[in-house]
């Protein structure tokens, strides 16, 4: 689209499409985009604040999400902020959401996508010692798949298959670095299974699916068993086979994971597109203006009380 020449006219068009949004939903609104960092956790913790303490603060607090992911850490921080404040919590992904950005989603009571929505894999992304951020479990299946070549074969080479190049790399291998990826990828998991069972299954109660369950109540010993089974899912690296795989709503309830199609809700189908292509030309204007290597750390927070 055509920006306007003047950027607080801009503003009150994004403010205004935001308030609309409030109104139909009857909830608090924040759009989040852009990386998944701790250090955004301070500006984070400002806006949820600065919005929980309007007079006319709601219980429900709808969080649009469009990330490549980032920290697992961060979105514990960023949870923790969120639920102090509010008692439900929703996620609107009109676009895409991956890896923490999935763990994010799965943090809420309810998540909202349409059929051109997509999640991705819980592939946790670290830092590693050059400070680039690295999916994790690639980096753990590597190591495992070397280590699997090293096994001695009984009456054959004792270094197994292994080559000079590959035993070089694993001999080479930061042993901490390895155990921060070991760490990342059970806080993810542990994260996965505590929120799913707190919020996400929080109001299912009965069986409804499960012929043989049917009509039965749900224990707390099943949700535990169905969050374990959608995190074992998500963090499958040899089904997704990619870091970036999108996972899109019809996928994710077939893992038993209950999505809302926003897109059945003609009205709020409307108000979500026309408020995420406004931000998404919006936004566009500040990141084509940055440098490439600086567009990655982009963030983009949006409330009726901050932008």
């Amino acid at each position: 689209m055509d920006f306007l020449p003047n950027d607080s006219l801009l503003k009150a068009e994004l403010n205004k499409r935001l308030l609309a949004l409030e109104g139909y939903l009857s909830a608090d609104v924040m759009s989040f985009s852009g990386a998944i960092h701790e250090g955004l956790s301070p500006k984070v913790l400002g806006v949820i604040e600065d919005l929980a303490n309007t007079p006319d603060k709601k219980d429900t607090l709808y969080i649009i999400l469009t990330t490549t992911g980032g920290s697992a850490h961060a979105v514990d921080i960023y949870v923790n902020i969120i639920r102090h404040h509010y008692k439900t919590v929703n996620f609107i992904v009109p676009d895409y959401a991956y890896s923490a950005g999935t763990i994010f989603c799965m943090s809420g009571d309810n998540i909202y996508m349409d059929y051109y929505s997509v999640l991705g894999p819980i592939d946790p992304q670290v830092q590693n010692k050059d400070g680039r951020w690295v999916a994790a479990l690639g980096y753990l299946d590597k190591i495992k798949e070397l280590l699997d070549k090293a096994k001695a074969i009984p009456g054959g080479n004792p270094n197994g298959s292994l080559t000079n190049a590959e035993f070089l790399i694993l001999k080479d291998f930061d042993l901490a670095e390895l155990r921060g990826y070991e760490q990342a990828r059970d806080l993810t998991i542990d994260l996965l299974k505590n929120w799913l069972v707190q919020y996400k299954f929080k109001n299912w109660t009965k069986h409804e699916s499960n012929p043989k369950l049917l009509g039965q109540t749900v224990t707390v010993e099943q949700k535990i068993n169905r969050a374990e089974g959608i995190a074992k899912d998500l963090g499958d690296t040899s089904k997704w086979k990619s870091h970036g795989r999108p996972i899109n709503l019809q996928t994710l309830r077939d893992m038993k994971l209950k999505v809302e199609d926003f897109g059945m809700d003609a009205t709020l189908k409307e108000l979500v597109r026309s408020y995420y292509n406004f931000l998404r030309d919006y936004t566009g204007k500040f990141q084509s203006s940055m440098a490439p290597q600086t567009r990655d750390q982009f963030n983009f927070l949006h409330t009726r009380t901050f932008i």
